[in-house]
């Protein structure tokens, strides 16, 4: 099941391997990855998020605010439409990171899903039916009824215990107001424990400056759960993916979350971000006046970095994954992500985010 390697010493060459793959470019093609097709899958495996953009079906909820994608609402939401939605999807979530692994992600966490039906239709669909997917999922109170959730691949992952983290933000007018839970799952990744956290934190309508309270709120939720867990265990294996709608150096991120891009400066408790180098060199997930973002993040806690990692898995490296269909490729907007609305206008798009996605590796016997 393992490769050998004759005459080099095993560590020497997880480091080594690790280094050069850390060192890949972040927006995967065939010439930038290093690694060819695995027969033998279980030599890494994909952790992945997406933005699934407004991921409604058809049917009318009276409890959250779902009228525009009804087929009587402003966007005329038919079947039609909302199969094709479906069917973009199934078609980027079968992609992403395929040339690494064929089994494309392991888990992967979603955002802006409506309900379980729509997730039900998506694993259903014929490009992803044959990959077994199940998910976590957990209804939250956010007002326009988009919640989170986690897929995955049962041959690699087995969840043990999830819970909804709720986030309550300043109250308005006297009454509570509620953004999107964040969503923890503990499980089994192959071989390896692991805590997982799949986030939406709230946007920046109404301006960067002052919503940033509300998104270091969610942060501090986050973070305040994680602590839970290094104090039981300070070598615990964690990942927190999701929307953040920040950037990794923006307040919310690098202190509320407490994480850092730097690996000699790290300190003890903070998460690894890789993105901080990634949007450095001007790579991103969204783009806004022309200006990139990466607010689709992976972080994790540094028991996942070789050489010190714990267990038999170790982050390898990662990407934002962005093929050429996904890609508008003419007019104002050539080079941003393929929505699948403009305004109202149906325009059979992906999402107005680029997935990202880390490689993790299985150490070497």
């Amino acid at each position: 099941m393992y490769n050998s390697f004759k005459g080099l010493n095993q560590l020497l060459v997880i480091t080594i391997f690790a280094t050069l793959l850390t060192s890949c470019k972040a927006t995967l093609k065939k010439e930038d990855t290093p690694f060819k097709p695995m027969p033998q899958r279980h030599h890494s495996c994909i952790a992945a998020f997406y933005n699934f953009e407004n991921f409604y079906d058809t049917i009318n909820n009276p409890i959250i605010d779902d009228e525009e994608f009804l087929p009587t609402g402003a966007k005329r939401y038919s079947s039609s439409i909302y199969n094709r939605k479906v069917s973009n999807l199934a078609t980027v979530v079968q992609k992403i990171g395929a040339e690494i692994n064929t089994d494309g992600p392991a888990i992967l966490g979603a955002v802006e899903i409506e309900n379980d039906t729509v997730l039900n239709d998506l694993i259903k669909h014929p490009l992803l039916k044959n990959r077994a997917y199940l998910f976590v999922h957990e209804n939250s109170k956010d007002k326009r009824g988009i919640d989170v959730a986690l897929l995955y691949q049962p041959k690699y992952f087995t969840p043990m215990v999830h819970r909804s983290l709720e986030v309550e933000l300043a109250p308005r007018n006297k009454e509570p107001v509620f953004t999107r839970d964040i969503l923890y799952v503990k499980g089994v990744l192959l071989k390896d424990t692991v805590h997982i956290y799949v986030n939406h934190w709230p946007s920046r309508r109404g301006g960067q400056k002052r919503s940033t309270e509300s998104r270091s709120k969610a942060a501090r939720v986050c973070r305040s759960h994680i602590n839970t867990i290094i104090a039981k265990d300070p070598s615990a294996k964690i990942v927190v993916m999701g929307d953040l709608n920040d950037n990794p150096s923006d307040y919310s991120v690098s202190h509320a979350l407490q994480s850092s891009g730097g690996l000699k400066m790290i300190k003890k408790s903070d998460l690894y971000n890789p993105w901080v180098e990634v949007l450095a060199k001007g790579n991103g997930t969204l783009a806004n006046r022309d200006a990139w973002g990466i607010f689709d993040q992976i972080l994790v806690s540094q028991s996942w970095i070789p050489p010190k990692h714990t267990g038999r898995l170790f982050l390898g490296s990662s990407h934002v994954y962005k093929a050429f269909f996904m890609i508008e490729q003419q007019g104002r907007y050539k080079g941003y992500p393929l929505r699948t609305w403009d305004g109202n206008q149906f325009r059979d798009g992906f999402s107005d985010h680029f997935p990202t996605f880390l490689v993790l590796l299985e150490k070497i016997e």
